[in-house]
């Protein structure tokens, strides 16, 4: 009898297909996993999980005695309880180091877009108001040579470093909760304090993971904190900031635009106040969307969903201890 397996919202087609050639699969997607009886009646006997936003915590995994693996298509993975899951033995994977060039990319694209202000000039030749010289009020800013400051140097962090070094000639100043001194010598960055950043960086990218201790980091004070030219980026998770207070800044005209992949709440709701400035460039959480990487992904979530399957140490396992507790057992 084959193994059952849920594919919880995205994952690819292809390894969809690859993965039902040796289980059996059942794809849900848009469902309210509390309360759709054909996904709790599947999660009852299911031994693993792939997939985007399966919210592992615990009133759901007391629904799924079964568990063995849940292999997140990510690299954040706020939406598992880690500690619930390794209390259970249940095993946690996710998808590193496959995105950091395509987030990095993304980011320097909302870096250029909010600086020359591309969306709304778009809208101004669409709209027909290109009928002479473009009045300097539409006027951006340089990019390159200013200061990057980066708030997180891990790998998409210094990815990102590296395009804006080598590629705009940008002065990097980073804040992380260690040094990194591969950074300081690859990119000449300079490591500050996160109040020192925010005072001098021109542009101030944040890319954390969301933990506790990074829930809400950007607030009103640290706004205040921003010169009124500077320009936010958040390629991270929307719940890293306070948005009510970037709403406010903005408005105050303590920073100058924002340019946001993430949300705290996605969709984002279309009557939402940072929908409606003209100096926010937002998108749909886009940072891993190419066909390449979601791909590459989804390929390595099935790798690590196998493995665990199979009895064997998954390679992006989120907590080791979960195999020290189980390894002998298979």
């Amino acid at each position: 009898m084959k193994k059952k397996i849920i594919a919880y919202e995205r994952v690819e087609e292809s390894v969809l297909q690859a993965l039902q050639k040796e289980y059996e699969v059942r794809h849900f997607k848009s469902i309210d996993p509390k309360n759709d009886p054909d996904f709790l009646s599947f999660l009852w006997e299911a031994e693993g999980v792939i997939g985007t936003r399966f919210p592992a915590e615990h009133d759901l995994l007391e629904k799924a005695p079964n568990l063995k693996i849940i292999s997140n298509v990510s690299v954040g993975y706020n939406n598992l309880d880690i500690p619930e899951l390794t209390k259970r033995n249940i095993m946690a994977t996710n998808t590193p180091g496959v995105l950091d060039d395509t987030v990095a990319d993304l980011a320097m694209g909302l870096i250029l877009c909010t600086a020359r202000r591309l969306p709304e000039l778009d809208q101004y030749v669409r709209s027909g108001q290109w009928t002479e010289t473009l009045p300097r009020d539409y006027f951006g800013v340089d990019v390159h040579h200013k200061k990057l400051g980066i708030i997180g140097m891990g790998r998409i962090g210094q990815a990102i470093a590296q395009r804006a070094h080598f590629g705009f000639s940008m002065e990097i100043l980073y804040h992380s909760r260690t040094p990194k001194p591969e950074a300081e010598e690859r990119f000449d960055a300079v490591y500050l304090s996160l109040e020192d950043l925010l005072q001098q960086s021109d542009f101030v990218c944040l890319i954390t993971p969301l933990t506790p201790q990074t829930e809400g980091m950007i607030g009103r004070k640290e706004f205040q904190l921003m010169k009124p030219s500077a320009i936010f980026i958040n390629v991270s998770r929307g719940s890293t900031v306070v948005e009510s207070e970037l709403i406010e800044a903005l408005q105050n005209k303590e920073i100058a635009a924002a340019g946001l992949d993430v949300f705290i709440k996605e969709p984002v709701d279309p009557d939402h106040a940072l929908l409606k400035m003209k100096n926010v460039v937002t998108l749909p959480h886009i940072g891993s969307s190419t066909f390449e990487t979601e791909l590459k992904m989804a390929e390595l979530a099935a790798v690590n969903l196998k493995a665990g399957l199979n009895g064997q140490k998954p390679k992006n396992l989120i907590d080791p201890s979960v195999w020290e507790a189980i390894g002998e057992s298979f």
